[in-house]
């Protein structure tokens, strides 16, 4: 009979281990849950956000009650507008294909909300205003005053110049200053690049408007309606920064021990891959385009607050010398939506366009130019049509004018006695 109890031994021994670790009760919470820790106000409050544009923004619907399945966003450019629209299709699932999003197209295309949040891409400084979450009768629950502050009139300051950020505005009745985000990581690695780093306009004063809260009591961001238009003339002059300075980073972190050597030593020797000039570095697109017309270059994956940087071949792309606004003649620069521009794409540009995102190199672009091909016209094209209608137009009206000439000589011919000519 001994065997037998050795057998059961290993079950006696895992059940006194499982009754001697302490209990844990683990408790899976649906994702409704998480509106029962908030509570709707009972008057409809605002909380402040400010974003800088070509961003992509995220508003949350913090409070709904729970027999509400569904939500609906509003947009009202500012309090009091009669104008109010619906961003929604009334079941709060709204899907949209980022790829296909345009900056300069309306705010009804460039939305989507997921999880009751809605989500913004490429916001531009006319979506600013009002948004609310509400029911499908008007209801409200949650809202949010957004302002979206211009990249492109933005004041950029270089660290290694010697550049300082802009002063604080100071008036009697309020205070004006920049609030700075932290720095981005460095743009690449194993050789010297870049940081930036973002910041927005912000105001202190004892006169703003209550129902518009934020974080900090008596602080909001200068575009928002809470600031009283007294103050906005004076505000207008104030600008969003962006700082850059220089850094460097190793790509890959040395470890210790024998696995830190084999590691270092494995990517020593992938790095002789980029002396081999038929292997390329990265995936590589070609793109060919016309000579003499406008480009724009895009990161995959990369968003304005991203840390991304620029290659051409060997040739290092800074934003201290490509970046927009250092110089207005410039034919080739780097917005602040960290896209790569070209007025007008010359011979010259052609080669191999290398793009960096958070501090690794992501994509390759092979740029080749060619000379506009030759096309026949034909009466389908819209130019065609055009200039079709603009002749016929201008032969109606001379024929007009030829015939009301001859019936007035007429008339003066037959009224000659009563009329001279």
């Amino acid at each position: 009979m001994m065997p037998h109890y050795c057998c059961l031994l290993p079950y006696v021994a895992a059940s006194f281990l499982l009754h001697s670790v302490p209990s844990r009760s683990y408790e899976i919470i649906e994702s409704d849950d998480m509106f029962r820790s908030f509570r709707c106000p009972a008057f409809l409050l605002f909380d402040t956000a400010a974003y800088l544009s070509d961003m992509t923004i995220e508003l949350p619907c913090h409070c709904k009650p729970e027999t509400e399945k569904s939500v609906v966003w509003y947009y009202q450019r500012n309090m009091g507008n009669k104008k109010t629209r619906v961003l929604t299709d009334f079941n709060g699932t709204v899907q949209l294909d980022v790829s296909n999003v345009r900056g300069k197209s309306d705010i009804l295309f460039r939305f989507s909300i997921r999880m009751f949040s809605l989500i913004v891409f490429k916001a531009q400084i006319e979506d600013s205003g009002n948004y609310m979450c509400g029911s499908q009768d008007g209801h409200f629950f949650y809202g949010y005053n957004v302002d979206i502050q211009d990249s492109k009139k933005a004041y950029v300051a270089f660290r290694d110049q010697q550049g300082h950020p802009q002063p604080d505005l100071t008036s009697k009745y309020f205070v004006s200053f920049t609030t700075f985000w932290e720095w981005t990581v460095c743009d690449r690695c194993d050789v010297r690049g870049e940081q930036r780093r973002i910041g927005l306009c912000y105001v202190n004063s004892s006169y703003l408007n209550p129902r518009f809260r934020s974080k900090q009591i008596d602080v909001t961001s200068c575009g928002s309606e809470a600031v009283p238009s007294k103050f906005r003339k004076k505000l207008s002059t104030r600008r969003p920064e962006i700082i850059v300075r220089s850094c460097t980073s190793p790509c890959h972190k040395a470890k210790k021990g024998i696995l830190g050597a084999v590691t270092t030593l494995y990517h020593n020797i992938m790095k002789l891959k980029d002396y081999i000039p038929f292997i390329s570095k990265v995936p590589t697109q070609l793109h060919t385009h016309p000579i003499g017309s406008k480009l724009n270059i895009a990161c995959p994956g990369a968003k304005p607050e991203h840390a991304v940087a620029w290659d051409r071949d060997k040739d290092r792309l800074y934003r201290t010398e490509y970046i927009i606004g250092i110089n207005k003649s410039m034919r080739v620069y780097i917005d602040h939506g960290n896209h790569l521009n070209f007025r007008s794409v010359q011979y010259n540009d052609r080669g191999i366009y290398y793009c960096w995102l958070e501090g690794k190199m992501k994509a390759g672009f092979k740029l080749a130019v060619q000379k506009n091909p030759v096309r026949r016209r034909h009466f389908e094209d819209p130019e065609s049509v055009f200039a079709m209608k603009t002749i016929g137009i201008c032969f109606v009206i001379f024929a007009l004018i030829f015939i009301l000439i001859h019936c007035m000589k007429c008339c003066c011919l037959n009224l000659n006695h009563l009329l001279p000519c």
